[in-house]
C-alpha cells in the first residue's frame, strides 16, 4: 500500500514520501522521505551506492518509482508531463555532454527549449530568460566560447545556466561539485547559494560533507535506500551518526564561518 502524502493548506515545491524505487528487480530505494520548502537548500548526503542519486532522479520524474508519493507544488510527479514538470523543476545532471561545436550560448538557449511551445519560435521573453539565466550563473563573459574549450568549473557554471534557462522554481543538482577542484567548489558552492537568497529553491546531491554541512538549510542523509535523518547540518552530521552510517570516526567543527571535516585516518584523534 502506497504512502499517502499528508494534506497541506499550501503544498510545498517538493514532498516525497516513502519513495521506493526497483532497477531491473533490485530494490535501490525503498523507504525515503523528504521535504524541500520554498527558497532552502537541501543536501541529500550518503555513502556510495546509499540511492542518492537513484531517488533524487525519481523526484524528477527521470525514474519511476515502483512506490510512494512524490508530489510537486501538491500534484504526483505521474499525472504531470514532460513540459508542466520542466516547468517546475530544473534538473543538473552529474556530467552534460560536451559536443564539439557548440557554444555556451548556444546550449543554454537548448535549456530554454522546454519552454517552448511544439514548433514555436523564440520570443523576446524567451531571450531575456537566457541572457538572464547567464549572468545569474556568471558564464556572459564566455558566452561565445565553444564548449569543449571550458574548464570543470566553467562547465558546471555553464550546466547551472542551463537549468537556470528554464525559470523553474526548484533547481536540481547531481554532484555539482564532484570533478571540480577546491577554487571552482568554492564558487560553485557560493553561486547556489546565492541563488537561494535570490529566491529560488535548491536541492543537491553531494559527497562532501563539509560542503553540505556549509551551504546547506536541510540535510538528508541516506543509507541503504532508506532516509534516516533530516534536519540542519549541525543536528543531523553527529559524530555517532558519521560513525553509524560512514562507519568513519570523524566530526564537523567551524570556527569563523570555516567548516572543516576532521577525520580520524589512522584510529586515533
Amino acid at each position: 500500500m502506497e504512502a499517502a502524502a499528508p494534506t497541506l493548506a499550501f503544498p510545498l515545491p517538493l514532498e516525497a514520501y516513502d519513495v521506493r524505487v526497483k532497477i531491473g528487480g533490485t530494490a535501490i530505494v525503498h523507504g525515503a522521505t523528504l521535504q524541500v520548502h520554498p527558497g532552502e537548500l537541501v543536501a541529500v548526503v550518503g555513502p556510495n551506492g546509499a540511492g542518492k542519486s537513484t531517488l533524487v532522479r525519481a523526484i524528477c520524474g527521470l525514474q519511476r518509482a515502483s512506490a510512494g508519493v512524490i508530489a510537486w507544488s501538491g500534484r504526483e510527479v505521474r499525472s504531470l508531463r514532460g513540459r508542466e514538470l520542466a516547468r517546475l523543476r530544473a534538473f543538473v545532471p552529474q556530467r552534460m555532454p560536451v559536443p564539439a561545436g557548440v557554444t555556451v550560448r548556444e546550449a543554454v538557449t537548448i535549456g530554454r527549449s522546454s519552454q517552448l511551445r511544439v514548433l514555436g519560435r523564440m520570443t523576446r521573453a524567451d531571450r531575456d530568460a537566457i541572457e538572464r539565466a547567464m549572468a545569474r550563473a556568471e558564464v556572459g563573459r564566455f558566452a561565445e566560447r565553444a564548449l569543449v574549450t571550458l574548464s570543470g568549473g566553467e562547465l558546471q557554471r555553464v550546466q547551472i545556466a542551463i537549468g537556470l534557462a528554464q525559470e523553474a522554481p526548484v533547481l536540481i543538482a547531481d554532484e555539482p561539485t564532484s570533478q571540480l577542484d577546491l577554487g571552482a567548489t568554492v564558487e560553485v558552492a557560493g553561486l547556489l547559494r546565492n541563488l537561494t537568497a535570490e529566491g529560488l529553491t535548491v536541492l543537491l546531491v553531494v559527497h562532501d560533507l563539509a560542503l553540505a554541512a556549509a551551504i546547506a538549510d536541510t540535510v538528508v542523509v541516506v543509507s541503504k535506500g532508506r532516509t534516516v535523518a533530516a534536519g540542519p547540518p549541525r543536528q543531523v552530521l553527529t559524530p555517532e551518526r558519521l560513525a553509524d552510517v560512514w562507519r568513519a570516526d570523524a566530526w564537523l567543527s567551524e570556527h569563523d564561518g570555516r567548516t572543516a571535516l576532521h577525520v580520524a585516518w589512522l584510529g586515533q584523534r
